[in-house]
């Protein structure tokens, strides 16, 4: 069995013996070593070339911020999983984080005197996310794994016009979000909904940076919000993103109920409560991220004539969520993360215009 090396970065010792007993729990992790701060950090990823980084946010001598610099200047591939507290102040710096090169992050076990549940939420959290991106660095550098790209046929244009955008992500998503929505005209003339896989307190924050830079207005969803166009609302972590139909369109309805897909918010009950409410009218748009959530509700708004539109291997962090998507013949397109923007507005104003 091939082993995945990773070095551990933390200024707290009980921190440093959770994550490494966690990762002891895989068979198919090693820890190649520990580093109590940026400094030793930089110097260890040089000595033992590892293949995966956890990297604490807030060290002596240098922080994480620092240590990712300095990394990703010798090292731009290797997967750096930072390791952030759930505060503002932690959220703000994870996405600062993000913003410069991280490949994703974890928070920490809000209370570590549960020694046993701490080393399970270290385990749970890290694990999948070590293993997602060890296997996309030991591949062809650039390509994500090969997975077949099946596109989808139609015999005839669609003629129901755009009447609201959908967009799904995961592993490696605020980022692609920062670079997609900034993209699209204040005039785009339908409302956006995002679900991205992120704890409360962290879609606040991401919210507020992605409204400064974008044309658009984004804010994090409240309950009963009307969904207006012009307007971006972002799931708020920890709760389920569902719309109703009303009489002036839709309105937001969030809920608690059961995770699915493993995600709370998830993609998928997203995807079901548009289509009752949009049904081929949504246009649907799935970016970076691990696992598969959004496929079964992609699924089903192909077959009411949705459009859907993925995020390409070769600009994906992870091309889970866009590959599973693709991979079963559900995309009318397969982009690179630069183009989407223009095709999701060419296909709003195509299908306006067709429709008139």
């Amino acid at each position: 069995m091939t082993q995945i090396r990773v070095l551990v970065v933390d200024d707290s010792a009980l921190v440093r013996r959770l994550v490494r007993t966690a990762l002891q729990q895989a068979a198919d992790i090693e820890v190649a070593g520990v580093a109590r701060d940026g400094v030793e950090a930089v110097r260890m990823v040089d000595e033992l070339r590892p293949d995966v980084v956890t990297l604490d946010i807030e060290m002596p001598n240098l922080d994480g911020l620092g240590a990712l610099t300095q990394i990703r200047e010798k090292h731009a591939r290797l997967p750096v999983i930072m390791f952030s507290t759930l505060t503002e102040r932690g959220a703000t710096a994870t996405l600062d984080a993000l913003s410069r090169g991280a490949s994703d992050y974890v928070t920490k076990p809000s209370n570590t005197g549960q020694i046993a549940d701490g080393i399970a939420a270290i385990r749970d959290q890290l694990v999948p996310r070590i293993r997602a991106l060890a296997g996309i660095r030991k591949l062809t550098p650039g390509v994500g794994g090969g997975r077949p790209v099946v596109r989808r046929e139609r015999a005839l244009p669609p003629a129901t016009p755009v009447s609201a955008l959908l967009i799904g992500c995961s592993t490696g998503g605020p980022d692609a979000l920062a670079r997609l929505l900034p993209q699209l005209p204040a005039d785009l003339g339908v409302p956006v909904l995002v679900v991205q896989h992120m704890p409360p307190v962290f879609t606040a924050m991401l919210a507020q940076r992605l409204d400064k830079a974008s044309a658009l207005t984004v804010r994090e969803a409240a309950d009963g919000d009307d969904v207006r166009p012009g307007e971006v609302l972002i799931a708020p972590g920890d709760f389920h993103l569902r719309l109703r139909r009303t009489a002036l369109g839709a309105r937001v309805v969030l809920d608690q109920g059961p995770q699915e897909n493993f995600c709370r918010p998830a993609v998928d009950v997203l995807f079901r409560s548009a289509l009752e409410v949009y049904g081929g009218g949504a246009l649907a748009t799935v970016l970076t991220g691990m696992g598969q959530d959004g496929l079964a509700g992609a699924r089903e708004l192909a077959a009411a004539g949705a459009r859907i539109v993925v995020q390409d291997e070769e600009s994906s962090v992870v091309w889970g969520m866009p590959g599973a998507v693709a991979g079963a013949g559900l995309a009318d397109d397969v982009l690179p993360l630069e183009r989407l923007a223009e095709r999701i507005s060419a296909t709003v104003r195509r299908s306006r215009t067709a429709a008139v």
